[in-house]
């Protein structure tokens, strides 16, 4: 937000496809932290309709031999390096086409080693948005790359392991359990119980107003995950908790 490469990006795209709508959906991904990127992706496709397309640049090996993509997902369409920012759609199961950028005609007529965002993705992006078949950007692939992520973990006692993977603007930390990785353990009745690590989070609660403010707590949040809070507070700054931190449902 403080230096031109945001407005360049836009010049192209509005240059091929000048009735663009363009959406800022977010500058604040972590410097070279792709899962940061993954995350707000994955976040945001369930919001967007079917002719969007999303360009999306988090390109700490731009310049490499690592490829470019264009992926349909949930029907819309996203261009990005492939270096793991399509993790949590594959996750998901929702990529359901992908293609490797390598038509020169997408690109720009100079495409420099350090801004493949401006020279490559922009355009291929503007040019989908104004009709392009998907196909025509180049050879379709099997393949994509996906982060090491740790995955929930489902005991014989039923009890879930499960990592933080996002802190957010808000200081909460969002995991990778989702509502439905717990659904056996609230169907119980009892109050399933968070630990972050050895410290007991609390039963999970329904809102973050269900605490005193300054009170951590637990619950499912609005992307169906679960998520560690503090009512008012940062439950990044309370808990610090390192990278590898666990969280346990039980």
């Amino acid at each position: 937000m403080r230096d031109g490469y945001v407005a360049c990006m836009k010049g192209v795209i509005l240059g091929l496809a000048p009735s663009a709508t363009i959406v800022d959906a977010c500058h604040e991904i972590e410097r070279h932290r792709i899962l940061h990127g993954a995350f707000v992706l994955r976040q945001l496709v369930d919001w967007y309709p079917p002719t969007t397309v999303h360009v999306v640049v988090v390109d700490p090996g731009v310049g490499t031999a690592r490829r470019i993509v264009a992926a349909r997902a949930k029907g819309q369409l996203v261009v990005a390096p492939d270096n793991g920012l399509l993790s949590l759609l594959q996750h998901d199961h929702l990529l359901e086409e992908v293609h490797t950028v390598l038509n020169p005609a997408m690109a720009l007529p100079e495409v420099s080693s350090t801004f493949h965002g401006r020279d490559i993705m922009a355009p291929t992006a503007a040019r989908l948005a104004s009709g392009t078949r998907l196909s025509d950007v180049g050879p379709a692939t099997d393949h994509v790359e996906v982060l090491r992520l740790a995955h929930p973990e489902r005991q014989s006692d039923g009890v879930v392991h499960g990592a933080i993977i996002h802190r957010d603007a808000f200081g909460n930390l969002i995991t990778n359990v989702t509502a439905a990785d717990i659904a056996h353990l609230r169907r119980t009745g009892a109050d399933a119980r968070v630990l972050l690590g050895d410290q007991d989070v609390g039963p999970l609660r329904h809102t973050y107003s269900d605490v005193a403010p300054g009170e951590p707590l637990a619950l499912i949040g609005s992307d169906h995950r679960l998520e560690i809070a503090v009512n008012t507070g940062s439950a990044a700054d309370r808990f610090n908790p390192p990278d590898d931190a666990r969280v346990v449902v039980r």
